[in-house]
């Protein structure tokens, strides 16, 4: 259960997130629309905002961000906000499936993992929190590559060689692009040993309020446990907590899709 301060945490961040940009100015009730926030409560937080500098009041009574905000990583924000509304998500996930779950975002082009959890019995992995991997060769990176915008994600393919961290590894650029279409449509993605020789993944996205991919989750086991019959056990329950996830922090009320056909190992 969220305590008083993580729920003024979370109404902060979604009232920070409103703002599509540095420039941006709105009224208090357009705030707390977006925030999906009641006026009165939207309004107090907008006045705290402004007294700490996030958000500065102009003419008319419309706001914008401050010069606190400007200065401040988003990513890093994401990241402390993650790992907070997501510990015990994690924990309840690795448990339901016995699997090693990590939480990701996406930062210059590679993985930084927010949360790693696991059990005593599950799969060891090589990974901890505040780490980094290739982005290209993990499934929590396929899913939040293939979640940039076009221009961005041809940036990242032509930027640097796919360097093979094992015999499995895609190297292809063309092979890659096929790959995150293919996770685009299906809405979830896998590291078929790709990052570890004897690992295999199941990613699925994590969308803020305006579908956009923020952040992905994943459960790991041995590749000789990842069956087609593991694997949709995984995705269901990488959905579930995905979806918990994102309405806990971004108050998400569209649940995730994927289609009829969901396996990708072979």
């Amino acid at each position: 259960m969220a305590t008083p301060k993580n729920q003024s945490v979370f109404k902060a961040f979604a009232m920070l997130k409103s703002f599509h940009s540095a420039n941006e100015w709105l009224t208090s009730c357009e705030l707390s629309r977006r925030a999906k926030l009641p006026p009165a409560s939207g309004y107090r937080m907008i006045q705290t905002l402004v007294d700490i500098g996030a958000v500065v009041r102009g003419s008319c009574g419309r706001y914008r961000p401050g010069m606190l905000l400007v200065s401040l990583s988003r990513n890093v924000a994401i990241s402390e906000l993650l790992h907070e509304a997501g510990e015990n998500i994690a924990v309840e996930l690795a448990n339901r499936t016995d699997a090693t779950v990590h939480l990701g975002i996406l930062e210059g082009g590679m993985v930084t993992y927010v949360t790693k959890t696991s059990t005593p019995t599950s799969f060891p992995t090589h990974t901890r929190p505040g780490s980094q991997l290739e982005a290209y060769s993990t499934g929590l990176g396929k899913v939040l590559l293939a979640g940039l915008p076009r221009d961005q994600l041809e940036s990242f393919i032509m930027d640097g060689d796919l360097v093979p961290l094992t015999p499995y590894t895609i190297t292809s650029r063309t092979a890659l692009l096929n790959q995150l279409e293919r996770v685009r449509a299906l809405g979830f993605a896998v590291d078929d040993r790709e990052s570890q020789a004897d690992l295999s993944c199941v990613a699925v996205p994590i969308f803020d309020s305006d579908r956009r991919v923020v952040a992905a989750i994943s459960a790991c086991d041995h590749a000789q446990r990842m069956t087609a019959e593991r694997q949709e056990q995984l995705l269901g329950a990488l959905l579930d907590a995905a979806s918990a996830l994102g309405h806990k922090v971004y108050r998400t009320e569209m649940p995730v899709k994927v289609v009829e056909s969901r396996v990708l190992l072979s």
